[in-house]
Formats: C-alpha cells, sequence, structure tokens
C-alpha cells in the first residue's frame, strides 16, 4: 500500500482554502447543542461505512481523547448488536447509516428513521445532526479520493 497521497491537501492553497471553509461548518456543528459524544459516534460511523482510513483513524483518537470507552469505539461498527449505546445515540447511527449510504437506497432517508430520530433530537439538534452526516461525509470523500494515508493523526492536531 503507498504511504502517501494521490495529492498533497496541505500544499495546495485551493484545497487550504477550501478547507478552511469547511472547518467553519465544521465549528457551527461543533458549537450545536448536538451531545459532543453523539457527534464523535456519528463521524466515526460515517467514516467506517465509506472506507475512510485517516477519518477513522482521527475520530477513533479524538473519541478516546475526549473520554470515550475503548468498548463503545470498538462496537461502533456493529452497534445494532451492541447494548452498550443509548437510544438516542443508536437514532443518529441509523440516521448516518441511511444518510450515508443513500445511493444504495431508492428512497433516501426512510420516514421511520426520521421520525426516531425526532423522537430523542429537537429541531436544532436535527438540524446539527443532519448537517454533521453530510460534512462527514465530505470530509471522507476528499480523504478517500486521494487516499489519505491514516495512522499518523495525533488528537488536536487540526485544531
Amino acid at each position: 500500500m503507498n504511504a502517501d497521497a494521490r495529492l498533497n491537501l496541505y500544499a495546495s492553497p485551493l484545497t487550504a482554502k477550501f478547507a478552511r471553509h469547511i472547518n467553519s461548518a465544521g465549528k457551527a456543528v461543533s458549537d450545536s447543542a448536538l451531545p459532543h459524544t453523539t457527534q464523535e459516534l456519528v463521524k466515526l460511523r460515517a467514516s467506517q461505512i465509506n472506507g475512510c482510513g485517516f477519518c477513522t483513524d482521527m475520530h477513533t483518537k479524538d473519541a478516546a481523547h475526549a473520554g470515550e470507552s475503548p468498548l463503545r469505539l470498538h462496537l461502533v461498527a456493529v452497534w445494532r448488536e451492541a447494548t452498550v449505546f443509548t437510544d438516542a445515540e443508536r437514532a443518529a447511527l441509523e440516521l448516518t447509516e441511511e444518510g450515508t449510504r443513500i445511493a444504495d437506497a431508492a428512497g433516501g432517508v426512510s420516514d421511520e428513521v426520521w421520525a426516531n430520530a425526532a423522537k430523542h433530537f429537537d429541531e436544532e439538534q436535527l438540524a446539527a445532526l443532519v448537517s454533521l452526516i453530510a460534512l462527514i461525509n465530505a470530509y471522507n470523500r476528499l480523504n478517500v479520493i486521494v487516499r489519505q494515508p491514516a495512522g499518523d493523526y495525533q488528537p488536536g492536531q487540526f485544531g
């Protein structure tokens, strides 16, 4: 496996400008009332689905650094069978999966999944959740396209 990305995202003035804008959007979400733990679980699950090693590495380490348990981090990929997540977290993970796999489902996010999320989150939290799902999918695509290597991220490296 090649340890070098196809394109150096950090050296390009255009991608640096793009990153500043997308990171500003991310700050709006991170500062929202959506629980930080839920945010990390969502970022991790979408990154796993999309096969984004860089983001999976980053969000696993950031969540652990913020105090998330190793058990819960190991079980995110199999959250349906795991008993360690709250009903609200499960609803967020289910929305994340359907929102990430929209190309795989004829109807996109189902009404049932949306209604379940709406039982656990108010409108502002839902807005943050939807924005976060869209945002992490954008980050995942950027890193997957250029084959950004994973494993060297240090918590807080970009913030």
